[in-house]
């Protein structure tokens, strides 16, 4: 669109968003906001200089009046992540006003000027004339033999005929080479259209039906109104530029408002598709922008939301649609109502007919409707006026689900395209707010009240046997239909007869009529500011590992998600159930009611702490998120409550119940642990056994302490094992017999079976069995011991630690198996193990190692609350650093890029604390070698959106 001197472009970070081809160039843009030196902005131009790998920086502009871009970078995408870099710099005021551009910077915008400046060369009249009349004289001869190949395949009949994928490109080829794409188009998207869907053939024979109807009206094409001829030109393919049309067609002025944005993707061609209401004229446009290879579009981005003063130019037809953009004459504002003379049912529904009354080659037209209410029906789901009358929503792939869950069972104003499938929506107006509400579309699907009518079921039957075997009776038509069909081939007089019947039908549309949903309850509390909203939602799609502490600053205040969000979260609770209980939460009451009406959501109701039928009558996740839930209220519930259904639990499953009462086992649950080592399967034996041993007071833990003072003997500062060959009954009832684990020690190229019952009894053995007999964990950890104890022993002792949570114990064997690199232990045990010291302890320890023991710290640093202490980060970034300047004098040496550190790079953006990001700033400036100077800015951006994170929830 061309703008008046007056007006630029305005820029927020929510449009920048919008203008990215996708997704990962957003999350690009924010990697490089710590890169860009020598910005600038003057007279509605942003310049700046972006680092990057190589030696030289990028240079980057952006043209705030189109805005365009230009980049010194090899992408392909457009805009680039650096020019979406530059954007959300300026956006968030941080690009410094300059008196005049960037050396760089004014040479593109002077040619720029240069080019608009320059006069289009006119094109000779009679030359473009008699192009104009050979297309014609081509398309023609195509679409003649179309007719004839369409006559052939009633007559034959649809069953038998070839209506492949294969068969139908054929033909789309031929009308291509006729320059007719429009119905080339309409046959290839065919076999797509019918794919798995039963209605085929009366899918197939409406297109057909419709494709007779245009190659009758086009060799008519003299004897048509105007518009209607130019109509006819539009659906075949006849080309119009948008320059002629801006300069051809009258200006159209009005305020503008962006309703909706589709994109498309067919061939690698992308089509951006906007729904514009005139807010004075009422008038509806469709502007389309293309782009081969990636959603990447030039010019202006709309906002749906937005209204702007602006002149559009439509292009000619019997009922004009799409239009090019021409002078806009403001800034874009926000709008919060929708002015329409008449936005009810019928209203629309009788508009919808006017305009296939003047185009009926038309496959949808713009809807409005206010105060509609999303109510399910007999046979799908509904838009309802508050007395029922109601339109039926279009088949889709998925249901709108965010729809319903915005409405809630209250009415709203629904933006959506009306087709022979039914609505299809594309917004929605809620509290003055557009929310996009679009879902991917089937709309060959037949739903009630735009289905092929009965009267029909005569005409599917001929064409499947084919006008050769059967006639068309015309009794089974609409008397309207009969009268105006006209005397053909019986082939062709079918096809006329479908197309008029389709045409009668759907201008013929009345409301249906259903009961409006019961509304959801209300929700009291503060609703989640909608920069946070938009945050999680990001959050969400992308997995984000911030997540967690996302809920740990939300949850705390208590907010609920916007409703538009419900649909989401629900759909995320489901899979991912460690986020359930927060996501239920936000999700609120609308979420609940939400839930209630879809099955695939409905089991999320039955997962409350408090319903005991999930216990009784729920699924086993259900029944062990129940008792988890119920133990951390009432440890003696859970307990009763596994203990009364304990003979009747399916024996797979009792391990898994059993395992719950780790969370905070105490002496009230030994009865029910020792009835479960009587237990026939070995898992369930093995768990018990686990439990008891962080009891160190109960029978279990006397029964090992006993077998310990038997079967190992301190002798002259040395342990001596002397385990039996042999188990006893008890013994193989306290688990020492129970092989369920890869054995993890070997002797002799077999299985070590004593080395792996020495491990289990010293587990078991209560710690201070062995101070009594040493004095300290110290001195007991001191003692010599024969290689093939060594790694047993050591292990066992540590599992005893953890289990009985002794961080006494925890310092001495943490630093045995550190400095035994014999004993291979698991690296999880010795983070286990460091997890129990001390915070001040672990910090210490970390912040002693240098840059050869990165691998140490990566394994270790985990045990440490988030966020990590300040001192420890400052570390670990001087540490990394270090690598850097060796990586720079040491280019391609292995083990030295940040590929090798890129889970400790992770960790780190999580885990710093964010005001770490000015050391990690000073670090990048610092560093020499171009992929760690990316790495350490990358990390300073994820640390400023966690900031901005903390900040919008605050």
């Amino acid at each position: 669109m061309t703008t008046s001197p007056a007006a630029t472009y305005a820029v927020t970070a929510d449009n920048v968003l919008a203008l990215a081809p996708d997704t990962a160039s957003v999350s690009a843009a924010r990697k490089l906001t710590a890169a860009w030196v020598g910005t600038g902005t003057h007279g509605g131009a942003l310049w700046g200089r972006c680092k990057g790998s190589g030696a030289t920086p990028y240079q980057t502009i952006v043209d705030l009046s189109g805005p365009a871009y230009r980049c010194s970078c090899p992408s392909r995408k457009f805009p680039c992540k650096h020019a979406l870099s530059l954007l959300l710099l300026w956006s968030q005021g941080t690009v410094p006003a300059a008196d005049t551009p960037a050396d760089f910077a004014a040479e593109w915008l002077a040619s720029r000027v240069a080019r608009a400046a320059k006069p289009a060369e006119p094109a000779a009249r009679g030359t473009k004339q008699a192009t104009l009349d050979q297309r014609r004289a081509r398309v023609t001869t195509g679409l003649d033999d179309l007719d004839i190949w369409l006559g052939d395949q009633i007559r034959t009949g649809l069953a038998q005929a070839d209506h492949s994928a294969a068969a139908l490109e054929a033909v789309a080829a031929r009308m291509v080479d006729s320059q007719a794409p429009g119905v080339a188009a309409a046959l290839r998207q065919l076999p797509r259209r019918m794919l798995g869907v039963e209605q085929w053939p009366a899918i197939l024979l409406s297109e057909y039906a419709r494709l007779h109807l245009l190659i009758g009206a086009h060799r008519r094409l003299d004897e048509l109104p105007p518009a209607l001829a130019a109509g006819v030109r539009a659906h075949i393919g006849y080309p119009a530029k948008a320059e002629e049309v801006r300069g051809g067609e009258p200006a159209i002025r009005d305020r503008w408002m962006v309703l909706g944005v589709r994109i498309t993707e067919e061939e690698r061609v992308f089509t951006r598709r906007t729904l514009l209401l005139g807010r004075a004229t009422q008038r509806w446009a469709h502007v389309l922008d293309h782009s081969f290879g990636s959603a990447s579009f030039p010019g202006e981005l709309p906002i749906p939301g937005t209204m702007v003063e602006a002149d559009l130019h439509f292009y000619p037809g019997a009922m004009p649609l799409r239009a090019v953009r021409g002078i806009r004459h403001g800034e874009p504002e926000p709008f919060t109502t929708i002015v329409s003379e008449s936005a009810s049912i019928a209203g629309q529904l009788e508009a919808h007919a006017r305009a296939l009354g003047a185009d009926p080659w038309l496959r949808g037209w713009p809807m409005l409707l206010a105060d509609v209410v999303p109510s399910p029906g007999s046979a799908g789901w509904f838009l309802a006026e508050p007395d029922g009358t109601a339109v039926p929503l279009a088949a889709t792939a998925e249901v709108p689900w965010q729809l319903i869950g915005l409405s809630g069972g209250h009415p709203v104003t629904v933006v959506g395209e009306w087709t022979a499938a039914g609505l299809i929506p594309v917004s929605a107006l809620v509290a003055g707010e557009l929310v996009g509400v679009e879902t991917e579309s089937l709309t060959d699907v037949p739903t009630p009240g735009t289905a092929v009518p009965a009267s029909s079921e005569t005409v599917v039957p001929v064409a499947l046997l084919g006008t050769a075997r059967r006639t068309l009776d015309p009794a089974g038509l609409a008397d309207a239909v009969t009268a105006a069909a006209r005397a053909d081939t019986p082939e062709h007089a079918v096809l006329g007869a479908v197309a008029l019947q389709e045409l009668y039908h759907r201008g013929g549309v009345r409301p249906a009529r259903t009961e409006l949903l019961a509304p959801a309850a209300d929700d009291d509390r503060d609703r989640l500011p909608r920069a946070a909203a938009q945050r999680l939602r990001h959050l969400l799609a992308d997995g984000s590992p911030m997540l967690a502490e996302w809920f740990e600053a939300a949850l705390p205040g208590d907010p609920r998600a916007p409703d538009a969000l419900c649909a989401t979260l629900l759909e995320t609770a489901r899979s991912q159930a460690a986020l359930r209980g927060p996501l239920l939460r936000l999700a609120g009451a609308r979420g609940r009611w939400l839930a209630a009406l879809h099955p695939r959501w409905r089991p999320l109701l039955r997962t409350g702490d408090d319903d005991p039928e999930v216990w009784t009558h729920g699924r086993p996740a259900e029944r062990r998120s129940w008792l988890a839930a119920l133990r951390a209220r009432d440890a003696a519930a859970a307990r009763r409550a596994l203990a009364d259904t304990w003979s009747r639990e399916p024996a797979r499953g009792r391990a898994e119940l059993l395992a719950v009462l780790a969370a905070g086992v105490g002496p009230d649950d030994e009865p029910l642990l020792e009835s479960a080592l009587d237990d026939a399967r070995p898992e369930v034996r093995r768990t018990a056994a686990d439990l008891l041993a962080h009891l160190p007071d109960s029978a279990f833990a006397e029964r090992m302490r006993e077998r310990a003072s038997r079967w190992l003997i301190i002798r002259s500062g040395a342990l001596e094992a002397h385990l039996p060959h042999d188990l006893d009954d008890a013994a193989r009832r306290d688990g020492l017999g129970d092989r369920l684990d890869p054995v993890a020690y070997r002797r002799d190229g077999g299985a070590d079976v004593d080395a792996e019952r020495l491990r289990r009894l010293m587990a078991a053995t209560p710690l201070r069995h062995w101070e009594q007999l040493c004095g300290s964990a110290e001195a007991a950890t001191a003692l010599r011991l024969p290689d093939d104890i060594l790694g047993p022993v050591a292990a066992g002792w540590s599992e005893a630690a953890l289990a009985q949570g002794d961080s006494r114990w925890a310092t001495p064997l943490f630093e045995v198996l550190t400095t035994t690199p014999t004993l291979g232990a698991d690296p999880r045990l010795r983070q286990q193990l460091f997890a129990l010291l001390p915070v001040d302890r672990r910090v210490r320890y970390l912040c002693g190692l240098d840059s050869s023991w990165l691998a140490e710290l990566e394994l270790l640093v985990s045990a440490l609350p988030r966020p990590w202490p300040q001192p420890l980060a400052e570390h670990l970034v001087r540490l990394l650093l270090d690598r850097a300047h060796l990586a720079a004098a040491r280019p391609g040496a292995a083990g030295l890029s940040p590929a090798s550190y890129r889970t400790l790079l992770r960790s780190a953006a999580i885990n710093f604390p964010v005001r770490a990001v000015a050391a990690v700033s000073v670090a990048a400036r610092r560093c020499a070698d171009p992929s760690w100077q990316s790495a350490f800015d990358r990390l300073a951006d994820d640390l400023t959106q966690r900031t901005l994170m903390l900040e919008e929830l605050a």
